[in-house]
């Protein structure tokens, strides 16, 4: 990768992920909104990303924190107005920052108005032939099409005649509809050209307004295998993992994968990954490059091998695509080494710059992932009666790990409140959880609530300040510590690690990292990790001892994660630390 000054902003931009519901609350009903968002967003430009990505905020029956949409061109009352949106891209723009947002085309809410045309139009219906109606199979059709089962528990099917009266609206045939996810949230026929038509409206929709990138959401599951066959493999995601017969595996979360090891990994099953949903993007792509050149899209896409990513990543297609490798890649030094080789090689072949990440809105946050053992995906949320991670060690880690990928070429993605050291609420009770996970699993999957919990701005106020001006406290409750980790706490503070974050991020654009080239460099052990980026070496101790560097007189510690001990011709890197050096 060069360091051209011309490539396009999304190439090594580092975009700040946002969720609405739990950033800031502008009108004080304890829920996150767009005014919220636009009051704090000279917050983010200071703080010194590029771009900031908003998760759904479209009108919806908010079952799964808005990615069950029930209409794509409108902005939920719960969130704000169309003018809001409207005040929130202009403020953007006035700042320098990009705006990207989320964008749900697997599935729509079981609220929109296409699933209540189809639900009354009944079997056989122009309308039906939106979303994935089947005949049941068995003796009066009672038992669903096929044995698939919903990445939140349960099975993928729900029969016409179970839905709730005010959800069927007098339907009363006997088909039943696929929702990968929850019943809620069923699945559109991407091989419709109504829906085709549709997304490419919205895309436009949204163009217009502003946007300048779409995150596409479950981007590798829009089409399915031709005849939905039944399936008898494991279905890895973010929100779970899901066995679609009895007799399927699971991995062992405790042990770290190295992807060499599961190269062979490609088949996804009939539900994710196929073929056809290249065709999708290249549409896409043809539009948005005739609407704006730089815009961006960003796959969603929980696919292995790295080869199989690289396909939505093409020239013609996506712009870019999340590295969950190197999100579940944890703490180990060999695997980690093996994941961003793999990324940079791979994705490079096709002309497209890897992305890096470490914590977002479905998974644990990783200053508690990190410390809960060497594997970095870990279990989907901790309830108070799970072992408790390592707070200290936990941020040790985080910040080491956010270190070493803010220095590697390409482009890298924060999750709002990562910049505070903040940690996953692992005690909160199961009264407030709202995660269709555990509400479907009847509390088995404790969900990713712990990781959405609402940001802490002024430790001394209610709620930490996430209410402008208002005595009330969030829509999910915060553990004790989150006052500590305030914003009013930490600014201005050295040692704080929003401090840390913004010497870090302002260090990497002064220095073009995200645009310099990778080489790696000889190591004193097998637990330290080190690369060259331009003159910067970039050197990550994973194990718990210090280690002796041999440096130059002159070398200079840019910044480190922890304490280093400088001295002539050497300095001592502590345990779990990452540091920048100009030699």
């Amino acid at each position: 990768m060069s360091a051209s000054t011309t490539a396009p902003w999304w190439r090594d931009a580092v975009v700040y992920q946002v969720y609405p519901r739990s950033f800031a609350d502008a009108d004080g009903d304890g829920m996150g909104d767009l005014p919220g968002i636009t009051r704090r967003l000279e917050y983010l430009r200071d703080l010194g990303v590029d771009a900031v990505w908003l998760s759904p905020f479209y009108r919806s029956p908010q079952a799964d924190g808005g990615y069950d949409v029930a209409d794509y061109r409108d902005v939920d009352p719960l969130f704000g107005t169309l003018a809001d949106f409207d005040a929130l891209a202009a403020r953007a723009r006035e700042l320098g920052l990009r705006l990207i947002v989320d964008l749900v085309p697997n599935h729509t809410s079981s609220a929109h108005a296409w699933f209540r045309a189809a639900l009354a139009a009944g079997p056989g219906s122009r309308e039906r032939a939106r979303y994935l109606f089947r005949d049941g199979r068995g003796p009066g059709g009672d038992e669903p099409p096929n044995n698939w089962e919903s990445i939140f528990g349960g099975r993928a099917w729900t029969r016409v005649s179970d839905l709730p009266v005010d959800i069927r609206a007098g339907a009363d045939d006997d088909q039943w509809y696929l929702h990968l996810f929850d019943s809620s949230q069923p699945d559109l026929d991407w091989t419709d050209p109504q829906v085709h038509a549709e997304f490419l409206d919205v895309l436009r929709f949204w163009h217009e307004r502003g946007v300048d990138g779409f995150r596409i959401d479950v981007a590798h599951g829009l089409v399915k295998a031709e005849g939905l066959p039944d399936w008898a493999g494991t279905v890895v995601m973010a929100e779970g993992t899901v066995d679609t017969a009895d007799t399927a595996d699971t991995a062992d979360t405790d042990d770290p994968v190295d992807p060499a090891d599961t190269a062979a990994a490609t088949d996804s099953g009939p539900m994710f990954d196929q073929d056809g949903v290249h065709e999708i993007y290249r549409e896409w792509h043809a539009l948005l490059a005739e609407l704006d050149p730089e815009a961006a899209l960003i796959a969603e896409a929980w696919v292995q091998p790295m080869s199989r990513l690289a396909l939505y990543v093409r020239p013609d297609e996506m712009q870019q695509a999340f590295n969950f490798a190197y999100l579940t890649a944890g703490w180990d030094a060999r695997v980690v080494r093996s994941v961003i080789e793999e990324s940079i090689e791979v994705l490079g072949a096709v002309g497209a710059s890897p992305t890096w990440v470490l914590s977002n809105h479905d998974v644990i946050r990783h200053a508690t992932r990190l410390a809960l053992g060497a594997s970095g995906s870990g279990p989907n949320g901790l309830r108070a009666s799970d072992p408790q991670p390592d707070a200290a060690l936990g941020l040790r880690r985080a910040k080491a790990a956010t270190l070493q990928m803010l220095a590697l070429p390409g482009s890298a993605y924060l999750y709002q409140g990562e910049e505070l050291g903040l940690p996953d609420h692992t005690t909160m009770r199961d009264e407030f959880r709202a995660d269709p996970a555990f509400l479907r699993t009847d509390g088995a999957e404790v969900g990713r609530d712990g990781c959405r919990v609402p940001m802490t701005w002024a430790g001394g106020e209610p709620g930490a300040g996430f209410s402008f001006g208002a005595d009330v406290t969030g829509w999910l409750p915060q553990p004790a510590v989150y006052a500590d980790l305030a914003v009013d706490r930490q600014e201005g503070r050295a040692d704080s690690t929003l401090e840390f974050y913004r010497a870090a991020l302002a260090l990497r654009r002064d220095l073009g990292l995200g645009r310099r080239e990778l080489s790696w460099r000889a190591t004193p052990g097998p637990d330290v990790l080190a690369f060259a980026v331009g003159d910067v070496h970039v050197v990550t101790n994973f194990g718990d001892r210090p280690v002796r560097l041999d440096v130059s007189p002159g070398a200079e510690v840019l910044i480190a994660s922890g304490a280093v001990d400088r001295r002539t011709g050497s300095l001592t890197l502590p345990g779990e630390c990452t540091a920048w050096i100009r030699d």
